[in-house]
C-alpha cells in the first residue's frame, strides 16, 4: 500500500520537502494557514488545504491520524508547532518529524514525543525528504542542481545479488562507487561487478537526481 505523508507549514523548508516527496510520486497532504501558499501547492501536492492545525477538531476532520508520516514545518510560531506536535501524538499519528526553531524548542519536542527533530539551518529539506521516504536511505548530498550522491542500505531486494545481476548502471544510469560491507569496518572503493551484495551492506551511489529516484524506488525502498 502506498504510504501517505502530510506537510504542515509550506515555507521554504516545508515547501522543499513537499516538492521533493511529490516529485518522487508520493501522496502528500499540504497544509498551511496562508491561502497564497496553498494556491502555489495545489498542482504540486496530491491535496492542499488551508487549516489551523492547533485545532484538534480540524486535524480529526482532515483524517490526520490515518497519515503514515507527518512533517511539522511551521515557521517561527513555536507555540503552534508544539501544540500541533502534541495533538498529532495524542491522535496516534505513526511518525512525526518536526522542525525546531532552536535547541530549547528541540528539547520540548523530544519530551512530547516527536520521532525526529530537525534543524533546518543544519539539514537541507532535500536530504530530509529522502530519509523520510525510506530508512534505507541513509544520506543524500547534492553535487549540483541535477546530480547527487546517496548512501543507501541494501535490503531484501538486493540481498544475494551481484552488481552485475543488479545492473544498476544500465538499468538506472547510476554508478556504485563504493560499498561498505555490513560485517567489516572498511570500505571497498570501485567494487568488482562480481561482488555479491548482502543485506545491510551500504552502497555509495552517484548519478542524476531523476535516475537516483528510480533506483531508490525500485531497489532501495522496501514494500
Amino acid at each position: 500500500m502506498k504510504r501517505e505523508f502530510a506537510v504542515i507549514g509550506l515555507g521554504r523548508f516545508g515547501g522543499s520537502i513537499c516538492r521533493e516527496l511529490s516529485a518522487d510520486g508520493l501522496d502528500v497532504l499540504a497544509i498551511d494557514m496562508q491561502a497564497d501558499r496553498i494556491k502555489e501547492f495545489k498542482n504540486i501536492a496530491a491535496h492542499a488545504v488551508i487549516a489551523d492545525t492547533t485545532d484538534e477538531n480540524v486535524l480529526k476532520e482532515l483524517g490526520i491520524r490515518n497519515i503514515d508520516h507527518v512533517i511539522v514545518a511551521i515557521g517561527d510560531d513555536i507555540q503552534a508547532s508544539t501544540l500541533t506536535t502534541l495533538m498529532l501524538k495524542e491522535l496516534g499519528v505513526n511518525k512525526i518529524t518536526v522542525k525546531a526553531q532552536n535547541d530549547y524548542h528541540a528539547k520540548i519536542l523530544n519530551k512530547i514525543g516527536a520521532d525526529h527533530v530537525v534543524h533546518p539551518e543544519r539539514d537541507m529539506g532535500k536530504r530530509i525528504a529522502h530519509s523520510i521516504i525510506s530508512t534505507n536511505i541513509l544520506d543524500h548530498l547534492e553535487l549540483s542542481d541535477d546530480h547527487s550522491i546517496v548512501e543507501v542500505k541494501a535490503g531484501q531486494k538486493m540481498h544475494g545479488k551481484t552488481l552485475l545481476e543488479l545492473d544498476i548502471r544500465a538499468q538506472f544510469g547510476c554508478n556504485v562507487v563504493a560499498i561498505k560491507e555490513a560485517d567489516e569496518k572498511g570500505i571497498n572503493v570501485s567494487p568488482m561487478a562480481t561482488q555479491e551484495i548482502e543485506e545491510d551492506d551500504i552502497l555509495i551511489v552517484i548519478g542524476a537526481d531523476r535516475d537516483i529516484a528510480r533506483f531508490e524506488k525500485q531497489l532501495v525502498v522496501e514494500d
